[in-house]
């Protein structure tokens, strides 16, 4: 997958950011708190247990609880899930590409190769996934809350994020590429090897981020604040970034 091709050897690291952080104000001398993220709100209505098989192609899901469906290999490209749950479902393969999430909360679901390549996922909470291999490259995701679980090699090339947080999860291998992120924030989960590369950051909140390792793209977080431990840490990086060597 493109989150693991193409990666230099260097990794920027920090650690323990997260206790004592949350005073840090934005890099470049801004003094204002940085705009924090608007989370979303999701109150769903009773729901209808589905009955059905699979999924359909642009299939219109309003309401309906998907409760430990296994979805493996179904094809819901472009569908709609409106007002929707799902909790414990299997999506190992699933054909998601182009669909809508609008007020709806995913719980537990699992699987490998999920494709979301261009969906569209708002006041959505995705809450203990364990998921592999997720592409949602060129997504748009608005008002969404990822709380507790693993993602590895979460592809968001060239998505837009507004209004995301990233809570107690941990992102092996994410891939933001080229990507644009507003009012993002990354609070006590771990980024592992994560690749910043060509994207673009307003008031994106990195200082209680658990583990910071960057493998890309360490000269794009203008936009991004800050601890001052994980600007000690990232120091070499920046200062390799324009050409300077650190000699004891």
């Amino acid at each position: 997958m493109a989150a693991s091709e193409g990666r230099t050897t260097r990794t920027t690291r920090t650690t323990g950011a997260t206790r004592g952080a949350r005073a840090a104000r934005a890099v470049k001398g801004k003094k204002d708190t940085i705009a924090a993220a608007r989370r979303p709100e999701v109150r769903l209505p009773p729901l209808v247990p589905y009955d059905g098989e699979g999924l359909e192609p642009d299939g219109d899901y309003d309401g309906v609880r998907f409760d430990g469906v296994d979805l493996t290999d179904a094809s819901g490209r472009g569908a709609r899930f409106m007002d929707c749950a799902l909790d414990g479902c299997t999506l190992d393969r699933a054909e998601l590409a182009r669909a809508r999430f609008i007020d709806a909360v995913l719980t537990g679901v699992r699987g490998v190769g999920t494709d979301l390549a261009e969906a569209s996922l708002r006041d959505v909470e995705v809450v203990d996934a364990r998921l592999g291999g997720v592409q949602l490259h060129g997504a748009v995701l608005e008002r969404v809350v990822v709380r507790g679980g693993k993602i590895d090699y979460l592809n968001l090339r060239r998505a837009r994020l507004k209004d995301v947080v990233f809570e107690g999860c941990v992102l092996s291998e994410p891939d933001f590429g080229d990507a644009h992120l507003v009012r993002v924030e990354f609070r006590d989960c771990v980024l592992k090897r994560a690749d910043f590369s060509g994207v673009r950051m307003e008031s994106v909140d990195l200082r209680a981020v658990a583990e910071l390792d960057i493998a890309r793209g360490v000269d794009r977080l203008a936009g991004a604040v800050i601890s001052p431990s994980q600007l000690m840490e990232l120091a070499p990086a920046f200062a390799a970034q324009i050409g300077v060597r650190v000699e004891a």
